[in-house]
């Protein structure tokens, strides 16, 4: 992610903006164009505009943007609440797309069920009691469509969840890109015999049981040492989901630099005191991430400036009695699998 300016006036705007604020014109993002452009002419209002603050150009008069014309269902807004669910459901998801869009993968609708490739996404709420067997609404991934429970948009739900699950990071950007995750496994990796061996040798043959391994890891600790070999414990499950969890981290690490060379910040002055953020606690469990040492890859540099500055965050976190902002160690392990991603969107 980073700034951009007014086609007016040049001020800056950010992304979520839908109107500059310092000559008042009414601007829209252009996905195709990966900049804002004046409302109006031939530049035209998503549909979502009014109903959950899309500020992204349409197809066409009358028409969706790129990122809402992947919806399938959508929350019921008869529901109290839902409308602000889905606002902030449908801002997190334009976060993924940009990213999606920044890396030129193909980003399009599923035309129908069966189809393979397309994207569709089903917003939807747990029923009222659960339904007929007291399930409610999973979040996930089924060939192509991917399913959000719109109560992860609220926070004290979301909380209740990280509590219930023993996760130490949960936000809704953060399940659309590991969800998405899984999507883009079957679109790059799968049908390809080099990138799937490649795969094999990193993250682990990914015809395990995958039923029977959720079911271990939901029904047991993660093995000890899990830390050396994988990004969370629930990337130790089976390499499908270690996977996923390695795209979303990557995607987080690349917006992020992104976003920190668009403000001008400068890492090469944080790397002057990098040593000393670098150096765990005594009981090595204070989010702290130590450099995982060099993976042989291009991606060692991007690496390199991520762990300066997720340790800075940290540390600036903590000093308004925050949670670190990135609670996770990258072992040198985990490096190569992010490396391994890296290499597949930018290298290839």
């Amino acid at each position: 992610m980073k700034l951009f300016s007014c086609p007016s006036c040049g001020q800056r705007l950010y992304f979520e903006n839908s109107r500059c604020l310092a000559c008042g014109s009414e601007v829209l993002y252009d996905p195709d164009a990966a900049e804002f452009v004046l409302l109006g002419s031939d530049n035209f209002a998503c549909l979502n505009a009014d109903e959950a603050l899309c500020n992204w150009r349409a197809l066409g008069p009358q028409a969706f943007c790129r990122a809402c014309a992947l919806n399938k269902t959508i929350p019921d807004l008869s529901i109290e609440g839902n409308r602000d669910r889905w606002i902030r459901v449908e801002a997190a998801k334009r976060r993924l797309v940009y990213a999606l869009l920044s890396f030129g993968l193909e980003v399009r609708p599923k035309q129908t069920p069966d189809e393979e490739a397309g994207i569709a996404f089903d917003f939807l709420g747990d029923p009222i009691g659960g339904g007929p067997g007291g399930e409610k609404i999973l979040t996930g991934h089924d060939n192509g469509v991917i399913t959000l429970n719109v109560a992860e948009a609220d926070s004290v739900e979301r909380e209740k969840m990280r509590i219930a699950m023993g996760e130490t990071y949960r936000t809704l950007l953060g399940h659309f890109r590991h969800e998405i995750g899984h999507y883009y496994w079957d679109r790059l990796i799968r049908d390809d015999p080099t990138r799937l061996a490649s795969f094999r040798e990193i993250f682990g043959d990914e015809t395990a049981d995958y039923e029977q391994a959720l079911q271990n890891h939901y029904a047991n600790p993660p093995a000890p040492g899990w830390q050396e070999n994988h990004i969370t414990a629930y990337a130790a499950s089976h390499p499908w989901e270690d996977w996923a969890e390695t795209w979303a981290h990557y995607l987080h690490i690349v917006d992020t630099l992104e976003m920190s060379d668009s403000l001008g910040m400068s890492i090469s002055a944080l790397q002057a005191n990098a040593e000393e953020l670098l150096i765990p606690e005594a009981d090595g469990d204070d989010g702290a991430a130590p450099p995982p040492g060099p993976t042989g890859s291009p991606f060692d540099q991007v690496l390199e400036r991520w762990i300066v500055l997720s340790n800075a965050s940290n540390s600036i976190n903590r000093c308004m009695g925050l949670p670190d902002l990135y609670p996770f160690v990258i072992s040198k392990n985990v490096a190569a699998k992010l490396a391994f991603v890296d290499e597949l969107l930018c290298r290839t």
